[in-house]
This record gives structure tokens, sequence and C-alpha cells, in this order.
């Protein structure tokens, strides 16, 4: 679609994926520039660690010098106060066209108490009036300038005039008091005041808040209102005998998630539940529990994980527990194969397969479940909603369990698991792990000290590393061949480019203890359990999401022994240094979540993008917590008042929605 006169703006909207009217008005601005004028008492204070801005004239010419790669111009300015300032303006050698001596200006600019200079940030030509003095600043390429994406959004906004739609039922919007959603795009993208940007904010939040825990609360009265077909009651005496079987006591969380699940499994409703907990919870145990009630009432089931490693952790750790209890267990990835395949899927159809673990393979065309009775997904935010439901498609009244080792406080979880019924798992089965968190430079040699220690000592190491290869970057390849190097015959190189039968051979050389040293990216997160692995090395920690540190962190100290976690950083941000400082401080999952949620928001915890948590445009649960809570209050209303002509059209367009979604 052309949206302006230059074919070059439209290709660098479609590039943006700026690519419909809707979507332009919805890119808000990330910050705005303020341009009202710094106090004559503050400018002759000149503060090196504030934002000035000044109204001035130029009352020398513009000198530009320029450099290999960059340039400079130089001038002089006097403000209406009478005081004379030297401007300077790098990479912008154009001014002396735009601007000449005589002419009046506003600059926006930051001290340089060093060269005793105003270093230009921003020039405009005049006065700026009090209408003007909020400029929003937009995440756009480079080659987009900021005043002509302003215009386009003014001009869209002209174009709507009166066409955008009131979703907020009226009730809610009198109660709250909001402007009408017009009125709002115009206070965001053209405020007079900061608090017109929050006034305009208010609105478009609390709508995406309304609309998506009335999403949450409409898909999870539609799983209540699945109701199963005639099947026989857990066998109570089976899976107490079961349980007392097991080589620990399960703790009080686990009793208390299993009883919770058992009722919903024994509810004339499917179950649809999250079970989440820290690494060292015990999550798996309940899984396997769960796995065995099913097996009394004669149903099969089925445990979905994101990788083949985890999907053979998991296949070893099931058949170790129900092996001995008539339990056939199999296992079922992408390297099963010919012969070996048919064979595995003929007694999965015959029945005589009670539990089959595996990867994404579970839900192939040819996979065929005759009695599916319970769907356990582990790593649950590494899959979509269309992976879940093809794998629940695979039985006709199968209940189904979520597993996240992700785990975020109740009040948030009400918000972001608003469809699901929740089980948590905060009580460690033995003592917590001892974990010494440190952070420390970025030296390979250094390192390489440290884990001929940790040889001396029989332990074994992870080395993690952010990408497999790159410039200027702790890659695993180069880490690898240092290592190598410094350390000869010890390490094995682990990475997601690898074959999976290169995979394999490595983690089964690191786990015999014959490498003892894995050199590996973030693929080691989950699924690997190496009980003398006591030492493990993050490069570039800031590149990791503190979630996904915590669960390498999970991956040590899993025999009791006292474990090492080296956050090997080099020169460090305050805000990165506060970041990695959580980890120092807490081996809390809960409270790690939380602070990622904080720093991070949703949308990155380890959005769709990377936690399995939904993507907001405007809102977030964690700054916004007490709007989300009061949405859930008004979505609940709705429900309550579904014949009421207020709330119908904002139901249905929620019905639909969904509708979409599951399409």
């Amino acid at each position: 679609m052309k949206f302006t006169s230059s074919p070059k703006l439209d290709f660098l909207l479609q590039e943006m994926g700026l690519n419909t009217i809707e979507k332009i008005i919805d890119h808000l601005p990330r910050r705005y520039e303020s341009f009202a004028y710094t106090p004559k008492e503050v400018l002759r204070c000149l503060p090196s660690n504030r934002r000035l801005v000044l109204l001035g004239e130029i009352i020398t010419p513009i000198k530009l010098t320029r450099f290999a790669k960059a340039s400079r111009c130089a001038f002089y300015i006097r403000d209406q106060y009478g005081d004379d300032y030297q401007i300077i303006a790098f990479n912008r050698p154009y001014l002396g066209k735009v601007f000449k001596t005589g002419d009046q200006v506003t600059i926006a600019a930051t001290y340089d108490d060093k060269r005793h200079c105003l270093n230009a940030i921003s020039i405009k030509k005049g006065e700026v009036g009090e209408s003007e003095r909020l400029v929003p600043v937009y995440s756009l390429s480079a080659e987009y300038p900021q005043h002509s994406y302003s215009q386009l959004v003014r001009k869209c906004l002209e174009l709507l005039n009166g066409r955008i739609l009131d979703l907020v039922p009226k009730p809610f919007r009198e109660k709250y008091r909001l402007l009408s959603k017009q009125e709002a795009y115009w206070k965001c993208h053209f405020p007079k005041s900061e608090e017109d940007v929050k006034a305009g904010l208010r609105v478009l939040k609390y709508e995406e808040a309304l609309r998506f825990t009335l999403h949450s609360l409409l898909v999870k009265q539609a799983n209540q209102g699945l109701l199963r077909g005639k099947r026989f009651s857990v066998d109570r005496e089976r899976l107490s005998a079961f349980i007392a079987s097991l080589p620990y006591k399960l703790t009080s969380d686990q009793e208390k998630a299993v009883l919770e699940c058992l009722t919903d499994m024994e509810s004339p409703h499917l179950m649809t539940r999250l079970l989440q907990g820290d690494v060292g919870t015990g999550k798996t145990l309940v899984a396997a529990t769960l796995a065995y009630a099913s097996f009394t009432r004669g149903e099969q089931t089925a445990i979905l994980a994101p990788t083949e490693s985890l999907s053979k952790q998991h296949f070893a750790y099931f058949s170790s527990l129900l092996a001995d209890k008539g339990v056939n267990v199999g296992l079922l990835t992408g390297q099963v194969k010919g012969a070996t395949r048919r064979r595995l899927l003929s007694s999965l159809r015959d029945g005589t397969i009670d539990v089959l673990v595996g990867t994404h393979a579970l839900f192939s065309g040819d996979v065929y479940y005759p009695n599916l009775g319970l769907a356990i997904i582990d790593e649950q935010h590494k899959f979509g909603v269309n992976q879940r439901s093809r794998l629940l498609g695979k039985g006709e009244n199968a209940d189904l369990l979520l597993m996240s080792a992700t785990p975020i406080p109740r009040t948030l979880s009400l918000t972001l698991y608003g469809d699901l019924d929740v089980s948590t798992l905060s009580v460690f089965p033995f003592s917590k792990r001892d974990v010494e968190t440190k952070i420390v430079p970025s030296s390979l040699p250094r390192v390489a000290a440290t884990i001929k220690k940790a040889l001396g000592e029989n332990r074994q190491c992870y080395v993690i590393c952010p990408h497999i290869e790159g410039e200027g970057v702790e890659s695993a390849k180069r880490v690898f061949e240092e290592l190598d190097a410094r350390v000869p015959g010890y390490c094995v190189l682990l990475h997601g480019g690898m074959e999976e039968e290169e995979k394999e051979a490595a983690l089964e050389s690191f786990r015999s203890g014959q490498k003892p040293v894995l050199v590996a990216t973030s693929i080691v997160e989950v699924g690997i359990d190496v009980k003398k692995a006591s030492y493990m090395f993050v490069f570039s920690p800031t590149s990791f999401a503190l979630s996904s540190l915590h669960q390498l962190r999970g991956r040590i100290g899993r025999d009791g022994a006292k474990a090492h976690f080296y956050l090997c950083a080099g020169s460090l941000e305050d805000e990165e240094r506060e970041k990695l400082e959580v980890l120092v401080k807490s081996n809390d999952g809960f409270e790690i979540a939380e602070a990622d949620l904080r720093l991070r928001g949703p949308g990155t915890l380890a959005g769709t993008k990377q936690s399995g948590f939904p993507d907001f445009s405007f809102a977030s649960p964690v700054n916004d917590l007490r709007m989300f809570e009061c949405a859930r209050e008004d979505a609940l209303s709705i429900l309550s008042k579904q014949d009421d002509p207020e709330y119908r059209d904002f139901l249905l367009l929620c019905r639909q929605d969904i509708n979409m979604l599951l399409a």
C-alpha cells in the first residue's frame, strides 16, 4: 500500500512491518524529548548530568570539519539571557546549509565539562511553542526521518477521524473516565504534556488488558465446558502403593499438586493445568505419578519435550520408576526411524505402550493413540498453541498438564495464565543446592586455570557461550579451540548447528566423564543431568535472560557437592551489573523470574519471543499489574452479564479473536 509520495519511505515502512494504517498508529513513540526551556539559573550552572534546552541566536558562521568517518560542526549562539555558548554538533554536515548567522534556534544539548562546550542533541529553527515542547521519538530504521513518520501518523489519524471505534464497553469507559480511543491516539502521538501521554496510554492499555483477560476467561470457560466421555476412576489403592514405593517421600507441595490433578482428572470436565516450580522442586516426579494414575484406569500418557536430550532423560527417568510396575514406556524422537519406528507405532496402536515420551514426533500424522488419557508438555513455553492442540487432538478425552520451570508470582500467573488452573511447587525435596554465584572478569586463561583445579577434584565443568561462532564475540567454537589448547584432551563441543548423532556423541562423552569439560551454547539449559558437574562458566552473561541463567545454574550441584557458577563478564553498565547481581544474591526462581519480568518485560522472558508469555503492544502485566487485576474483575462482570446489550459487542469481538487464533 502507498502511504507516502516517496517509494523509498514506503519500502522502509514495509520492511519495518508498518504496512497498514492500524499498525502505523499503534506504533507509539518509545520516548519523548522535552523542549521545555531550561531556567536561567540552571543554564548558568551548566550541570553536566542533564539535558539542557535553550533559545538563542547564531552569532558566528557554522564551521564544518570533516574526519575519515565523521564530521563536526562548531558555532556560537547567544541565548535569550545574553550569555554566549559554543555548540558542537557531530555527524550533521548539512547544518551550514540549513542555518545561518542571525537565525533564531532552539537547541537541546548536554554540557561537556572537559571541552567547555554544549554537545547538540537536537536543533530546531525558531522558538518552540507551548504545544510543541514534547516531541515523540519512534523506533524506526535509521533511514526513516522522525519528522516524516510524525507527519505520516498525523495524516493517518486525520483520515481515521470519527472512524476509530471505542471497543471498551461504555460502563467501564464511564467508570474509569477514559478518553475516546481517537483522542487517546492523538494524545500519545502529539502530546502537549506528560499528563496527555499518561491519559492516552491509559485508554490503550486498559482496552488491551480487558481484551486479553476476557480471552483467557473465555478459553477457560470453553475448557470447562468440554465434558469427558465415560471413564474409569483412578485406582487409588494401587496409586497409594506406587507412591509408597518411591525412593523418597513426596513433599507437601507435590502431594497437593497430585491431589489437585487427580481431582481434575476425575471431574466431569477435562483438565487444563499448569504445574510450575523452580529447578529441582520435583515436577517430573509429579508427572510420573500422574502417568501411573492414568495407567491404573487403562489409559495412555504422552509426554512431550522440546529436545531429543530431554526426551531421552525423561524416558530413562519414567522407565526407572514405572517399568517394574508393569508400565511399558516408549521413546519416539526424530532419530527413531525405519523398522524400529514401525514396531514402536504398532505397539502404540495395539495399546502395548502405556507411556510414550518424545519430541514433536508425538503428534506426527502416523502416530495413533487408541486410548490417550493424559498429555504432559514439559517446558511448555517452547510450544505454541497449535502444537498443543495437535497433541490433544490425538485423543478424544485427554487431560492436559503443562510444566514450566520458570515460576512466576501468583498474582501475575492469574494474568498471564488466566485460561489455566495453576499448581505451584516451592518446597524442595532435599535441601537447596549449595551453588556459589560470582561475577568474574572474562578471561580464558583464568577459566582454564579454574578448570584444571576442578579436574584435580574429579569434577566436571560446563562452559557456556551465547553464540556458535562470530567475530569479536566469545563464541562456542573459539572458546572451545582456546580451552582445548590450554587443557588438551578434556574438552568437547556441543551446539545447535550439529547433527543429532554428533550432539548425542558429544553429550555421551560428557555424561560418561570421558570428556569432563563441555563447551556449549544454551542448548544445555534443559535435559542434561550430570551429577559430577560442579562448575559452570557463562561468557557474555548479559546476552541471556535471568531466567535462562537460572536454568543453566540448575545443571550444576546435583549431587549435593558445593558448586560454582561464574558469570564471566567484561566491563558492565550499571543496569547490566544490577541484573547479574540478582543471581548473585538469590537462588529463588520466583524472585529471579519477578526480577526478569521487571527488567525485561514478559514478552522476552525466557513473549512469544522467548518465554511463551503473550506479547503486549501497550500494557505490561508487570508494570500495570493493578490495571490487569481491575480488568480481570471487569471481564468476570462481562461474563456474568452476557445478555446485556452494553457488553454484547465486546464479548462477540473477543470470541471472534479466539476463533481466529484457533483456526
